[in-house]
Formats: C-alpha cells, sequence, structure tokens
C-alpha cells in the first residue's frame, strides 16, 4: 500500500515489512525469548475501558503539556532507539525534524548513526540524549558535556540492558555484526535492491557518538559494538545515578522503570523523570506492560516525579488511558520507526499525524477537552 493509504500505525508496520529486508525488519519488530512481553505491551491496553462523559463542551481541545521542563504541543514524544539508519537513509535527522514539525521532544541514541553535534544543529526544537554509564566514566562525561554544548534539554539514562536481551529472532535471520547470513537471508537483500544498494554506496551505520568521543579512539580497534558491549558496567547501582545527576544539573530520565521500590530510587537518586519501560520487551521477557505500571507508581508518587509511559502505543487511545492512570506524557519508538521505514520523514511525520489525530478524536468522544483534566474517572480495568 502507499504511504497514504496507510491509515494507521499497523498499516505503516506492514509496509515497513515490504521495504525492509528480512533480517532488518526482525531486529526492528522482534523481542526476546517468547516475545511474551513484546506482544503484551500493546495488547494490556485492550484490559482498560475510556468512560466518556457526555455533553462536555468540546468545541476546543487542549493536547498541550509540559514535560522535562519543556512545553510541548501533545502529550507524546519519540522515543531514543539506537541506528536508525537500518530502516531508512534518511535515519536521525529525518526524525528529528519531524518531531520539531509536530512540536515535541526528539530524543537522540547513544547507538544513534548521526552525532549530538549534528543533531543539535539540525533541530532547535527539545531534544534528549539517551546515555549509558560506562565503565570508562570519562567517555559518559564527554557525552554529557557534548549534550550541554549542542543545547539538549534532557538526558535519560537506560537501565536495563546490563545484559543483552536473548532476541531469537535475530539468530535465526543472521542478524548481527559482522551479520551471520543465510539463504533466506542473502534472497531477501537481493529482493530489497533499494536499501541494499545504498546501504552498499552510501553506508553510514557507524555508532557515531561513540567513535567520534575522544576517550574511546585509541581503544576501538576490536570493533564498535565489541567495545560497547565491553563496556557495560554490571556494577552500576544508584550512586551511579547520583553521579550523573551532579554531572548533568537538568532534566534526568531514568528508563526501563517498571516498580514502585525503583521509582522511589529513582527520586532519591536525583531523577525528575521515570520512562515505564520493558524495552519493547526486548530484554527481560514476562515483564509487566509499562501501562499496568502506571497506577501504582501515579499513586505512590505523583507530583513527585514525572511518569513517561513507553512501549506497546499503536493508538491514540492507548495515549488517553495512560494518561488517564497517570502518566504525564507517552513516548514511543517502533510507532514513529514503522513509519521511518515506510518513507523516510515523510512515513514519520506521517506516523505522528495519524497518531495525534487519533488522541485528539478520543479526547473528543471522551469528552474531555484538556489532557490536564484526564484522571481516573475518564478509565478502568475491565
Amino acid at each position: 500500500m502507499s504511504l497514504k493509504k496507510c491509515n494507521n500505525v499497523t498499516d505503516l508496520r506492514k509496509r515497513a515489512k515490504k521495504k525492509l529486508p528480512w533480517p532488518i525488519f526482525n531486529y526492528l519488530d522482534g523481542g526476546s525469548d517468547d516475545e511474551i512481553s513484546l506482544r503484551r505491551n500493546t495488547s494490556a491496553f485492550n484490559e482498560y475501558e475510556l468512560l466518556p462523559t457526555q455533553l462536555s463542551d468540546i468545541s476546543n481541545i487542549d493536547l498541550a503539556t509540559t514535560v522535562l521542563g519543556q512545553k510541548i504541543t501533545w502529550p507524546v514524544f519519540l522515543a531514543p532507539t539506537g541506528a536508525s539508519r537500518l530502516f531508512h537513509h534518511e535515519k536521525e535527522p529525518a526524525v528529528a525534524r519531524a518531531a520539531k514539525k509536530f512540536g515535541t521532544i526528539y530524543s537522540l541514541s547513544t547507538l544513534g548513526t548521526t552525532t549530538i553535534e549534528d543533531i543539535g544543529k539540525i533541530s532547535d526544537g527539545p531534544k534528549m540524549y539517551q546515555i549509558y554509564v560506562f565503565k570508562d566514566r570519562g567517555i559518559t562525561k564527554d557525552f554529557v558535556d557534548r549534550c550541554k554544548a549542542s543545547n539538549f534539554d534532557a538526558i535519560c539514562l537506560t537501565v536495563d540492558t546490563l545484559v543483552a536481551g536473548n532476541r531469537e529472532r535475530d539468530l535465526v535471520t543472521g542478524f548481527g555484526v559482522p551479520p551471520k547470513l543465510n539463504m533466506r537471508s542473502l534472497l531477501s537483500y537481493f529482493w530489497h535492491l533499494p536499501w541494499s544498494v545504498r546501504a552498499i554506496v552510501d553506508g553510514g551505520f557507524d555508532m557515531v557518538n561513540v567513535t567520534s568521543s575522544p576517550g574511546v579512539s585509541a581503544d576501538i580497534e576490536q570493533g564498535v559494538m565489541e567495545y560497547i558491549n565491553s563496556q557495560f558496567d554490571r556494577s552500576l547501582n544508584w550512586r551511579d545515578v547520583e553521579w550523573l545527576a551532579e554531572q548533568w544539573d537538568g532534566p534526568l530520565v531514568i528508563k526501563g522503570i517498571q516498580t514502585v521500590g525503583d521509582a522511589r530510587k529513582a527520586i532519591d537518586s536525583g531523577a525528575t523523570a521515570v520512562m515505564l519501560s520493558n524495552h519493547g520487551g526486548r530484554q527481560l521477557d514476562s515483564s509487566p506492560a509499562p501501562v499496568d505500571c502506571i497506577a501504582p507508581i501515579a499513586d505512590a508518587f505523583g507530583g513527585q516525579l514525572e511518569i513517561i509511559c513507553d512501549g506497546g502505543i499503536r493508538r491514540g487511545n492507548h495515549v488517553v488511558k495512560a494518561l488517564a492512570l497517570g502518566a504525564n506524557a507517552c513516548s514511543i519508538g517502533r510507532g514513529y520507526l514503522f513509519g521511518l521505514a515506510a518513507g523516510g520523514q515523510a512515513g514519520v511525520e506521517h506516523a505522528l499525524g495519524l497518531l495525534r489525530a487519533e488522541v485528539e478524536r478520543t479526547m473528543a468522544l471522551t469528552g474531555c477537552n484538556s489532557i490536564k483534566k484526564l484522571n481516573e474517572e475518564y478509565v478502568r480495568k475491565r
């Protein structure tokens, strides 16, 4: 189907599947182990019902909010995702431009294929940088300094990837660095010549934020991914979060929180927000869906920190449900990556346009004219 005929995020996923070689699409689409969490992230939204109020004056719907110190025009922003070049040659700049056009936050990953500095030049819209605390703290400190110089507004520490999840689809397709190609993979790259030719001619798959850091230039001869994996520190603890909060001195998000206990530790360590996330179902399988984590944490700490629901969002009504349960905002990863793969910047804009229209329509049908008014009275669990 053409981009214009994609009526929802699921349609964009179908188009992305046709555009991408088999190993690349499955890397984007897959999760860990039996993919229970991957499926539950979206299906869990079905367990919640919206409770509409009628005759509520919905002549004007206010979607604007403030999150991470930034005013955004609607309560959805773009989560950090690694290696966007895999999915389209326009890569991260296309996503950053689309985010700015839609008045929301763009998040750049440490494992992105565009540098901190280039994103700073491309977009003067609100920006967040996703960071890891490496064994070599000097590398992490360098990332922080570069973000300050490039006018990033917030930093997001990912805490759920100290050990890689078991992503069996990648074992089947041979996806990896370097790839382990089989006959089906080779045929798929052949049948997707536009992607394959650009990959050969243009390249651009390097993890440039890592390779451009002065602290790693002398130690990276064994390969970028090997170096990054060797730098993940299994001894990471909440004292490291305190250290990072001191280095940054701004909005600090902890991504990968799922329990009330860890939310309390995040507050005590200097974080200003948590992203309720199981890494898109790519790490610990059978971990809870983010939407199910909202209410307990909002009940315990509402007002003390910002709560961001990250994972499984495919519809505007998912966003409204999350906000009614107590989230301050939602973030999407695959939701825009399917659009990127389907059509570059135009595809991302199409994905955001569809979701925004769905959020506004759901608000109207729910009888709530401002997201600031959403609360538990508008939602219940079946």
